[in-house]
């Protein structure tokens, strides 16, 4: 492209020299033939003038009195009637200027003047022109070069840029040029940089989501099919099977909500549903790894709340702090429930040293943590809490005592059963 565009500049500048550099080189070949011509008629008429008066003044003419008359480059022949004719000067060879003038007593004067002064003058004319058409040339060339590296080099840049982004680097550079055509593709570039970061920010986050939130359910699943594969009692595979079978569809409502949010984390399936039943399925499955650690897991508080959520997304949010408890607390973890205005309050709360006070207002932050785990489960339990309408917040650090609210649907006093609508 840097060489088409000095190519062109080029080639327009030399076709603008040869249109007007030729018309100026023959406007002035002609000027200064034409001014050299009427000089020549001049020193003629000059000429005839001087010997007009001496002949009417009956005074000398000859040729040392009229060489004084006439510039020393050109010659001069005076012929008067009944005298010899009067020579001034050196008679040019070749081609000459010729002027003759014819005086009142019949005298003729004739000038002439070589042409080889009219054509230096026209070959210096041409020197002159040539020079500013070669300065004009070299102008042309640098601008050229100048203005092709100014829409070149951007073009590169953008080229790069639009490589970087094919090859997984979405930063965008801001960069602009001066140029408003190229300035917006460069927006373009970096508006496309921007949705591609974006993109792969909610990939890598689906993954690491995804890897945290089904390591333990699968972690349960498999010891649940361990147990199945050792024993022979058919009782015993049937009860450990309807469990694999629960934790399966578990599994499934975990990886279809993990989409949902990865796609749009304000979308919710809320319904009303038994917080007793979330809670009991959560301690049934949590309870063996705390028995093989030598802890205990209680619940306690008010029961026969109904709460308004989606059940898999409580059961994660309380999988999440249960499993948070088991590794960065100690003692016995509690799950107790209680009623606040018109919100259900689940707190899991253990009797280890808590959140450290440097960790306390980011506890959230995603690869935020305590010891070398990945900061995930919290940030990921309190983006399903909210995108159920509910919120997580840590109440209390020494010990760490952490809060899902839930909005609660009242029941009807006459029958405890029928919440009211």
């Amino acid at each position: 492209m840097r060489r088409r565009l000095i190519n062109s500049t080029l080639a327009v500048v030399l076709v603008v020299i040869a249109v007007f550099g030729v018309s100026l080189v023959i406007v002035e070949t002609r000027t200064i033939s034409a001014s050299a011509q009427e000089s020549v008629e001049s020193e003629a008429l000059r000429l005839i003038s001087v010997v007009d008066s001496r002949l009417l003044g009956d005074e000398v003419i000859n040729a040392g009195v009229l060489s004084e008359q006439i510039d020393p480059t050109r010659f001069a022949l005076i012929e008067i009637p009944g005298r010899e004719p009067i020579a001034v000067g050196e008679r040019p060879t070749g081609s000459v200027l010729r002027a003759t003038e014819t005086g009142e007593q019949g005298e003729k004067v004739t000038v002439e003047e070589s042409r080889s002064a009219v054509t230096r003058e026209v070959g210096r004319t041409l020197l002159i022109i040539g020079a500013v058409a070669l300065l004009a040339i070299i102008s042309a060339v640098l601008l050229a070069v100048r203005q092709a590296n100014r829409l070149a080099s951007p073009l590169t840049d953008l080229a790069e840029t639009a490589e970087r982004l094919g090859s997984g680097d979405p930063r965008p550079r801001h960069k602009r040029y001066g140029v408003p055509e190229l300035d917006r593709v460069a927006d373009v570039l970096d508006a496309s940089a921007e949705r591609i970061a974006r993109m792969l920010t909610a990939e890598r986050r689906l993954a690491a989501d995804a890897s945290h939130q089904l390591r333990t359910p699968l972690t349960a699943l498999s010891m649940r099919l361990e147990e199945i594969s050792v024993t022979d009692d058919p009782e015993t595979v049937k009860e450990e099977a309807n469990i694999a079978l629960t934790q399966v569809e578990r599994l499934t409502d975990v990886v279809e909500r993990l989409l949902t949010n990865s796609r749009d984390p304000r979308t919710g399936s809320a319904v009303v549903f038994d917080l007793d039943e979330v809670i009991k399925q959560q301690i049934e499955e949590w309870r063996p790894a705390y028995r093989s650690t030598g802890r205990a897991l209680v619940c306690s508080g008010k029961h026969g709340l109904r709460a308004v959520g989606t059940p898999g997304a409580v059961a994660q949010v309380l999988a999440a702090l249960i499993e948070n408890s088991l590794m960065h607390g100690g003692g016995t973890v509690a799950l107790r429930t209680r009623v606040t205005g018109n919100q259900v309050v689940i707190e899991v709360t253990d009797e280890g040293p808590g959140v450290p006070a440097e960790l306390g207002a980011r506890i959230f932050e995603r690869t935020i943590s305590g010891r070398n785990s990945t900061g995930i489960g919290l940030a990921v339990a309190r983006d399903l809490a909210e995108a159920d309408g509910g919120r997580l917040e840590l109440l209390q650090q020494h010990p760490a005592v952490f809060a899902l609210f839930l909005s609660r649907i009242p029941l009807d006093r006459k029958d405890p059963e029928r919440p009211v609508r």
